[in-house]
């Protein structure tokens, strides 16, 4: 795959995702039991690369080094969007990326600072996502859903859903 062409896809997930900054992080424990737990989104870098803010310390990193096979969804239902990213998850010690995603709200999770070195970075590199967007405004998605529910059909709605892979 050509760089352009990873990164006009890149851009395609950007877009998808948004604003939607908090995803629930999908991993597989010890046991390989699937795990569930939410994080915020700092970045989406110009390859589709996901990164989050995580501990050395997490039950999420011992997971990751275990099996790096990862979902991260995401969800604006006000706006009726979903995306559901598949990929790689690769653990980032690296204090100048640390330093470089630091925010003021990333400084509430980890009040010793970027410097502190349990803060670590886990970077997700998607494999494909999944997206689905409802083109409806929230009051034609209800009318149709009340519709359908009165007349035994599926609700006839104007919606995207779609597959970006990287």
């Amino acid at each position: 795959m050509t760089t352009e062409h990873l990164q006009s896809r890149a851009a395609l997930l950007s877009d998808r995702i948004g604003g939607m900054r908090f995803a629930m992080f999908t991993t597989r424990d010890a046991h390989g039991h699937l795990v569930s737990q939410p994080m915020t989104r700092q970045e989406v870098d110009d390859e589709g690369g996901l990164w989050f803010y995580t501990r050395s310390t997490t039950e999420l990193w011992d997971n990751i080094a275990h099996q790096p096979e990862v979902n991260v969804s995401f969800a604006d239902p006000d706006n009726s969007s979903w995306v559901s990213v598949s990929g790689i998850a690769t653990r980032v010690v690296d204090r100048t990326r640390v330093r470089e995603l630091w925010n003021p709200m990333v400084q509430a999770w980890f009040p010793s600072g970027p410097e502190d070195e349990h803060v670590v970075l886990v970077r997700v590199m998607p494999h494909a996502a999944e997206y689905w967007d409802a083109n409806d405004s929230k009051m034609v998605r209800l009318f149709a859903m009340a519709k359908a529910a009165v007349t035994g059909t599926t609700p006839d709605m104007d919606a995207d859903h779609g597959t970006i892979r990287m």
